[in-house]
């Protein structure tokens, strides 16, 4: 694995990942017991790999033997199918130690609540066993040049007895680790669908050209489609979403939510230990020890009020998630849930900005070395938050709560 894992900028990686076996997990215990193993070990690295861009392979495959990829998978298809309350913190928990390696799986599991809705019987079950059995999904839907992030001018056009795909698309994330990557086009009679190419397949070519300054290990870069070959029954009808109600939208935000809040409790972390353990009193504070200064003291407390009040807004949402799935959906319960999720959303951005801002502030000139990089959980939180806009959250927010207006039904609410 290390030569993939040194695999220099802007190299084009044509081959599969490694398949290795990996393990189901049985409940929400487990699932919680394997992403705290998996955080300890990618805690141990994680600055080092964001200084260098060093890609995170060792923890992905360790996150996928351990059978964390398949414990949103529904009981009926051999899954645990853990609660959305314990996939957020699951999420959490894996981004406190490195949020790009939280990242990297995110659409992975969005894209496996999008086929329960949407799939057919038998694309169910050979997706989500390929899944059991250690396959990872990638991301292959946005598009850069477009007028927004729905517009799509990537194609699936008929091709004998099955398809082809061209297209480019940007912000691949999990594409380069994945086994499977879910395409998004539209289809020839212009209905949105979602196409599942295998990893290696001819004219699919992924980049490793990612260059932002936060998540910096995640490669969400380039992706090019030159006429690859796609089987029929791999194109899912993912258009059917807009159909009946549904909570999609709700489960990828949530998942976004529970990235930030791992980004803000990993920096208020470290800005503890380091007022604990590195920075000086400021002289007129007339203590030997920074943690003693009563200003210090009083910013710790007021950050850890805010994570608090995040996290419990992720539980919440989680916890309505759970609530509104275990009913046939409506419209009214799919806006309680994606108001629900837009809460938390509002304050885990809030406080994985401000947490790692205040660091700096609290923890002194020293805390701004780069032999530390403890300003990678600013730039975390400053590209990661850039995903969806809180100020439209804050509007949806009121909008129900005033006028009873419903959410708008897309992936970003």
């Amino acid at each position: 694995m290390s030569n993939l894992a040194e695999t220099p900028f802007q190299s084009d990686l044509d081959i599969a990942p490694l398949l290795l076996p990996a393990k189901v997990l049985r409940n929400n215990a487990e699932a919680l017991d394997a992403a705290h193993t998996l955080a300890q070990a990618a805690r141990l690295q994680a600055a080092r790999r964001d200084q260098q861009r060093k890609l995170p392979w060792a923890e992905i495959e360790q996150f996928t033997a351990s059978g964390l990829g398949s414990i949103s998978i529904p009981r009926e298809y051999g899954g645990p199918q853990v609660s959305f309350e314990t996939l957020a913190e699951v999420f959490a928990i894996i981004s406190a130690a490195d949020p790009a390696l939280g990242q990297i799986p995110q659409n992975h599991f969005g894209i496996l609540h999008l086929l329960q809705g949407v799939a057919s019987e038998q694309q169910k079950k050979q997706l989500f066993q390929s899944v059991l059995d250690g396959w990872r999904i990638g991301n292959g839907g946005p598009e850069r040049g477009t007028k927004n992030t729905l517009e799509l001018k990537t194609r699936l056009t008929a091709n004998g007895d099955g398809f082809s795909i061209s297209g480019q698309k940007f912000y691949s994330t999990g594409a380069l680790f994945a086994h499977w990557v879910a395409v998004k086009a539209l289809n020839d009679n212009g209905q949105q669908v979602m196409a599942f190419v295998r990893r290696g397949t001819p004219g699919l070519r992924i980049v490793d050209d990612w260059s932002g300054f936060g998540q910096r290990t995640t490669a969400s870069g380039t992706l090019l489609l030159n006429h690859v070959p796609v089987d029929a029954e791999l194109v899912v009808e993912n258009w059917r979403l807009g159909e009946t109600p549904n909570v999609q939208g709700a489960v990828s935000q949530l998942i976004q939510a529970a990235i930030d809040a791992g980004i803000a409790r990993g920096a208020l972390d470290d800005t503890i230990s380091f007022v604990r353990e590195r920075s000086r009193p400021w002289i007129d504070a007339k203590v030997e020890r920074a943690s003693d200064d009563l200003y210090v003291i009083a910013d710790i407390g007021k950050l850890k009020i805010e994570l608090h009040a995040a996290e419990a807004l992720l539980r919440k949402a989680g916890q309505v998630l759970d609530q509104v799935s275990a009913a046939p959906i409506t419209a009214q319960s799919a806006a309680r849930a994606s108001i629900a999720v837009a809460e938390a959303k509002v304050l885990t951005t809030e406080i994985s900005l401000l947490a790692s801002e205040k660091l700096f502030e609290l923890a002194g000139s020293r805390a701004t070395l780069a032999e530390f990089n403890l300003d990678r959980h600013w730039r975390n939180a400053r590209v990661h938050t850039l995903h969806d806009p809180v100020r439209w959250k804050y509007h949806a927010v009121g909008a129900y709560h005033l006028n009873g207006t419903l959410p708008s039904r897309h992936s970003w609410i």
